[in-house]
């Protein structure tokens, strides 16, 4: 899509737009570092991990690693035979968004989500038969890890034991907290007060906090609650928009522990689909789920400060025809990531307004309020209390006529420019019919690869009502004639879906990508090989890949050190593709298919001279 120039500088609001003019894509100003010097790395399907040959990579904490809590560190057991006890206190599976906490140059925290299970890999047996001790340990394979790591001459390790260490999973208390906490549809008959919950799971990506406290976002949750298929006729409408309908499950939880049957405990997934709070520091303190950002299939958390000082977080809603959300909090944030920071902040995401986008045709677009008596968010539309409007969000957004997007998945803020990029990972439902036809902010029918859009807002504000937008990429092989490819420069490499998003300190954007699995080297998708990551420099829409991964796996998780001189990167599901029963992988303790368990991990990759990665 173009820009009328015309258009846009009519808003009054040309500063703002500057950096979203033109087909060039340039940013507002040039990034000082932003070279991308180091040699690209060519598509690939080989079962390893390859990075550009001036650099170096190692693998920490995969699947079933010790987390290092003092006392309690059993090893992982190659025949999946750890207990449901032991994977409580091991990494998970499925590593996913993560953020490093510094603590000094060489040191800090790694907290890190863990989104599904393959209950294949998680046990000796298999799925089959499902029992009450395998729901445990599914349970016990998702959510969140915070480990120490450190960096010495060798690279970096894993410190063990730490007194940070921690697992937090799908049965940890939590507290519930915001408008929706204590409501009728959030008290259930083990929580009457409907103020506590057990387990946070589905841990997609994720934001952090500007007072240094780590937000996991819970995503496909609707996919771990069941019951028998033929109570499905009896689903709500609610049930029905959210996915939480009898029979559609992906395991079998509900046999075995009785809050995830809806026929019986119905009010129990409404505790689900938050983003939830995580003090790293103090492995005391309980993770507090923050009804006010609202209920999803939440993907991506990403804050920033408006310009009188409060926390403005942005969501994406990872579904195909699903919104893009903004939070504004009420209060200013008191400055600092200290204790005494983190204690002054503790109720800033309880209070504040709900926004979903509209992307309108000329490259503008409006942030819709989702509040209570606003908007017709009203009793005779269903909304009968604020509660109501942050649990069914989503219905909230019908209402009010929000863009359906083409799944809309991580957000990143550029740090110099305050542009907001978004990765629309695709939709190939989109013009179908019966199914919502193309729109301005998305153009492609049967859209096969996704994108990245971006925008910025109005004033250069975050808690702004309206901004401009563009889209950075139209991802997919050009060499495709029908496809309607479009990246910045010819000389870009190209790649599919994108999905995991970050813009380092130095004003680089990593891209991730995650093509399903069947389609990686096959039919339109035959040239952009395994899934990878590509650095960008939005200043030149230069666009390199840097990174690819083993047969199967995902790329996600992404962020760089302060001193920008490491960059961890999680390679996820590993061997998901099965061939002929058997993953497609054993990354990264085998060399072939069938030799070892595949297995989740985080790498740190670092340049051989020790200079910024992404040069």
């Amino acid at each position: 899509m173009t820009f009328d120039r015309r258009d846009l500088f009519k808003t009054g609001a040309a500063a703002a737009v500057v950096a979203l003019l033109g087909e060039g894509c340039t940013s507002a100003a040039p990034v000082q570092g932003a070279t991308l010097g180091f040699t690209a790395v060519p598509a690939s399907l080989a079962d390893a991990v390859a990075v550009p040959p001036e650099y170096q990579q190692q693998v920490l904490y995969p699947w079933g690693s010790p987390t290092g809590i003092a006392g309690s560190m059993p090893a992982f057991a190659p025949d999946a035979s750890n207990s449901a006890a032991d994977q409580a206190v091991q990494a998970g599976m499925h590593h996913d968004g993560m953020h490093f906490f510094a603590m000094g140059q060489d040191r800090g925290l790694l907290v890190m989500n863990h989104e599904y299970t393959d209950e294949q890999l998680l046990h000796t047996d298999g799925a089959s038969p499902w029992t009450a001790d395998k729901t445990r340990k599914s349970l016990h394979a998702m959510g969140v890890s915070v480990i120490e790591v450190e960096r010495s001459s060798g690279g970096w390790r894993q410190v063990l034991p730490s007194r940070y260490a921690r697992r937090i999973h799908g049965n940890t208390p939590m507290r519930i907290a915001g408008p929706a906490a204590g409501t009728p549809r959030m008290r259930t008959a083990a929580n009457p007060a409907g103020d506590q919950v057990f387990g946070t799971f589905a841990n997609c990506a994720m934001g952090v906090t500007p007072w240094g406290t780590y937000l996991t976002c819970e995503e496909n949750f609707h996919a771990y609650f069941g019951g028998p298929k033929e109570a499905a006729v009896r689903a709500t409408e609610a049930q029905r928009r959210y996915g939480t309908v009898p029979g559609s499950s992906w395991s079998e939880y509900w046999r075995f522990e009785e809050r995830f049957d809806l026929t019986k405990h119905p009010n129990e997934p409404h505790r689900f689909g938050w983003v939830v709070e995580i003090d790293p520091f103090d492995p005391e303190s309980t993770p507090v789920k923050r009804t006010a950002l609202g209920r999803k299939h939440q993907e991506s958390a990403t804050c920033t400060l408006t310009k009188d000082g409060r926390v403005a977080v942005y969501m994406g809603d990872d579904s195909e025809f699903e919104y893009i959300y903004k939070f504004v909090s009420r209060d200013k944030v008191t400055p600092g990531t200290d204790a005494a920071a983190r204690a002054a902040n503790r109720e800033v995401l309880d209070h504040g307004t709900l926004y979903v986008a509209r992307f309108d045709t000329g490259g503008r677009g409006r942030w819709l309020e989702l509040v209570h008596g606003r908007n017709a968010l009203e009793a005779p539309n269903g909304f009968a209390d604020p509660a109501d409007v942050v649990v069914h969000a989503r219905m909230a957004g019908d209402l009010v006529g929000a863009t359906k997007m083409d799944r809309p998945e991580w957000i990143a803020v550029h740090p110099q420019t305050g542009e907001v990029y978004v990765t629309l990972t695709g939709n190939t439902d989109r013009g179908k019919a019966g199914k919502p036809a193309v729109d301005a902010a998305n153009p492609r029918a049967n859209n096969r690869f996704g994108g990245i859009l971006r925008w910025r807002e109005d004033g250069g504000d975050a808690a702004s009502a309206s901004f401009a937008w563009n889209h950075f990429v139209l991802a997919g092989d050009p060499k495709l004639p029908d496809a309607g490819v479009r990246y910045p420069r010819p000389d870009d490499d190209a790649f599919g879906n994108p999905d995991g998003l970050h813009i380092d300190s130095g004003g680089l954007l990593w891209i991730q990508t995650d093509m399903a699995g069947p389609r990686m080297g096959k039919g339109s998708h035959a040239a952009l090989g395994n899934n990878t990551m590509l650095c960008a420099d939005p200043a030149t829409g230069r666009i390199k890949r840097f990174l690819t991964g083993p047969s199967g796996c995902e790329i996600t998780g992404c962020v760089v050190t302060p001193d920008r001189r490491t960059l961890f990167v999680n390679i996820q599901h590993p061997g998901e593709v099965r061939v002929n029963g058997m993953p497609n992988s054993a990354w990264p303790d085998g060399k072939l298919p069938g030799s070892a368990r595949p297995r989740s991990a985080t790498l740190a990759v670092q340049r051989r001279d020790g200079g910024i990665v992404g040069t």
